[in-house]
C-alpha cells in the first residue's frame, strides 16, 4: 500500500510543494513546529533512513541543506532545524524548519491545525528564498 506521502507526490492528495526534482520533493507539513516547517521526501518509498545507500543519503541531505538555507533566510532564523523521526508516516522524510530555540525541536508540540493562509504564506516565502539563493530550477511554479 502506498504511503500518504506517495499520494501527495503523485497528486492524489494536495501538497504545498517548494522543491521538486527527479529524486526528491519537499513540501510543507500540515503540522508545523514553526512556520516554514518543510518535509524533504524521496519519491521512492523508503521507510528507514538507515536503508539508504550513502550516496542517496548525501543527496537527500543536500536538498535538506538548501531548504535549510531558504527557511533561515525567509524567517531570519538563527538556525535551521533538521530532524529525522519517521514515526508518523512509514516513508522517509527529513524535517527542516526555522529554529529559534530548543523548544522548536519538539515535534510533539507541532500545531495540528495551522491556517491555510499561514501555510500559503510559508510556501511563497520558501519558494522565493530558494529562487533568491539560486535554486530556482527545482522550485515548482
Amino acid at each position: 500500500m502506498a504511503s500518504v506521502f506517495s499520494a501527495i507526490i503523485n497528486g492524489d492528495l494536495p501538497g504545498r510543494f517548494v522543491w521538486e526534482d527527479d529524486e526528491f520533493v519537499a513540501f510543507l507539513t500540515i503540522a508545523p513546529v514553526t512556520q516554514g516547517h518543510t518535509l524533504v521526501v524521496p519519491r521512492k518509498e523508503i521507510d528507514q533512513w538507515q536503508d539508504l545507500d550513502p550516496d542517496t543519503f548525501a543527496r537527500i541531505n543536500g536538498v535538506a541543506q538548501k531548504i535549510g538555507r531558504a527557511v533561515r533566510a525567509a524567517w531570519d532564523a538563527p538556525r535551521a532545524g533538521l530532524l529525522i523521526a519517521g514515526l508518523e508516516v512509514p516513508h522517509l522524510h527529513v524535517h527542516v524548519f526555522p529554529a529559534f530555540d530548543l523548544a522548536d525541536f519538539n515535534i510533539s508540540q507541532a500545531d495540528p491545525s495551522p491556517s491555510p493562509e499561514s501555510l500559503d504564506e510559508a510556501q511563497a516565502r520558501i519558494k522565493q528564498a530558494l529562487r533568491d539563493l539560486g535554486y530556482g530550477a527545482d522550485v515548482p511554479d
